[in-house]
Formats: C-alpha cells, sequence, structure tokens
C-alpha cells in the first residue's frame, strides 16, 4: 500500500494531460517540469496521468520519470491501478501481470466498424489510426518509429484527421447514433464510447476515498478533451497551447491559467498552487 501526506488536513491528487502540457508539444520533453514533478515526490502526493495515450505509452513515461501511482489512458478508456498499490478491495474488470484494470471505454474493434462507416459517408475526407502507416504516424506526431508502435496499439479510442471540419456535425451524429462520441484533443479528434476523462477521474478519486475520506483534486489540461477532467477538480489548471493562447471553448468559474505554455507552465502552476495550499 502506498502511503500519502496529509495538506492542510486532506490528502491531495494531481491529474495530469500529457501532450501539450507536462509534455512539450514538439518534443515531449518532461524536462521543465522536473521540479515540481520532484516537489510531489517529496509529498507524496500521487500524479496520474490522464491522457489520450494508450497504455504501453503511458507505461513507458511512467518508466521514465520513476512514477508508481494509478494512470488512465486512451480519454478515460480504462484506469490501471498497481497491483498493492491500494489495500482495500475495489471493482474491477480484469487484472494482469502488474495492474488491476477497471475499463470504461468501448472496445477498439467497435469504434473501427462505426469509424469505416464514417469513411463511406466521407470519402477522401477522414484518416484514423487504423488506417495509418507506422511512418504517417511518427511523422505527423513527431514519434520515432518505436514510439509510433506504442501509439498504434490502442483499445478504447480511434485519433484521427478531418480533412473537412463542416462535416463535424454530421459525424458527432453519426457517432451519437451508435452511442459513441468525437472529442477534439490538441492533434487529432477522438472517436471514443461514453466515456471520458471526468468519469475515469471521480471514479478513481472514489477508490482513493475509501483509503481517506477527504480528498481534494488538482487537473491540469490544455485542449477541448481535458474539459471533462478540468471541470470535476477542486483546482483545474489550464496551460497556454504552444502558440500563447488559452483554449477558448474551456471556460470555467474556478479556473487557474497557467502562466506558459507546457511543461513550463505546467511547473509553473503547480509550483504556485503546492505553495498556496502549504
Amino acid at each position: 500500500m502506498i502511503e500519502h501526506s496529509l495538506h492542510k488536513g486532506f490528502y491531495l491528487l494531481v491529474f495530469t494531460d500529457l501532450d501539450g502540457t507536462l509534455l512539450e508539444h514538439e518534443t515531449y520533453s518532461s524536462e521543465a517540469a522536473i521540479p515540481a514533478i520532484n516537489a510531489l515526490k517529496e509529498k507524496n502526493i500521487p500524479l496520474i496521468f490522464c491522457t489520450s495515450k494508450t497504455r504501453a505509452e503511458i507505461e513507458e513515461i511512467q518508466f521514465q520519470l520513476k512514477n508508481i501511482h494509478p494512470f488512465i489512458s486512451e480519454n478515460g478508456g480504462a484506469i490501471f491501478i498497481p497491483k498493492g498499490y491500494f489495500s482495500h478491495k475495489f471493482h474491477i474488470t480484469r487484472e494482469d501481470a502488474n495492474h488491476l484494470v477497471i475499463e470504461l471505454g468501448t472496445p477498439y474493434t467497435k469504434l473501427r466498424e462505426v469509424f469505416n462507416q464514417m469513411c463511406t459517408h466521407l470519402p477522401g475526407k477522414l484518416r484514423g489510426f487504423g488506417d495509418l502507416t507506422l511512418k504517417e504516424v511518427a511523422d505527423l506526431c513527431g514519434f520515432s518509429p518505436s514510439h509510433a508502435i506504442l501509439a498504434k496499439k490502442r483499445d478504447y479510442d480511434e485519433p484521427f484527421i478531418l480533412e473537412d471540419a463542416t462535416a463535424e456535425g454530421l459525424l458527432q451524429e453519426m457517432a451519437s447514433s451508435s452511442n459513441l462520441e468525437i472529442n477534439r484533443g490538441g492533434r487529432f479528434y477522438h472517436l471514443t464510447g461514453p466515456n471520458d476523462k471526468g468519469k475515469a477521474v471521480l471514479l478513481l478519486k472514489d477508490i482513493y476515498k475509501q483509503q481517506s475520506a477527504r480528498i481534494k483534486t488538482v487537473a491540469l489540461g490544455d485542449s477541448l478533451n481535458d474539459l471533462p477532467m478540468l471541470k470535476v477538480a477542486d483546482y483545474p489548471i489550464l496551460v497556454k497551447k504552444p502558440d500563447g493562447s488559452y483554449d477558448p471553448s474551456i471556460k470555467l468559474d474556478n479556473l487557474i491559467l497557467a502562466p506558459e505554455s507546457g511543461p513550463k507552465g505546467w511547473c509553473e502552476a503547480m509550483l504556485n498552487l503546492l505553495n498556496k495550499l502549504d
């Protein structure tokens, strides 16, 4: 079981997006965020990745940053909790060698079936990750070939390119008729089930609450697909886009605006909040 530290009589959880937030948009470096990451480790505050990335991608970043906490993959598609992390029991979908897994998303095969129907209605205007070669994924995302392999290991989320933005309404209707949703991320649109980051955050928070009833949450993101996560956080932080703007579609009364973009803004905002809470 992992022990966490009390702050002002409550336990703090930090949920964060990765691309364009904790990770720099072009280089995917988290170097500028290291001071805040280390501050969280020193205070035993869980840093929980909540991202559109796949499990395979997240596990690599977990290893690089020596992060031992649960994580949420593919826009709330699944929650992965290290075995032995909690002492109490809770409902899970399945387990593997290292994790207890709670699945919230729609299987990728179902997503691709609907996506292919969309492609039939809009020929030449859509391309999903399932259609892209490894080289195309690498080129579009700025990935190495090995990273592109991890990004294509999808279970609950189909990222796609839309060549005609005027078709978004039609796609939303088609998705809704199949009980699916379309959300916009930093680089791609995403076809998912009715899962989202906010639902996964609330479920994981409830599991933590079985360990300690008094919990407050921080959430950091930069794009529209982060809005469900930001909405349910006690301290929602919006990180600037690479061009220095904030996503105009994200408006919350208690929203905290990070002063910079990417991991630099992430770090400054996180350290400022920790100082206020101490």
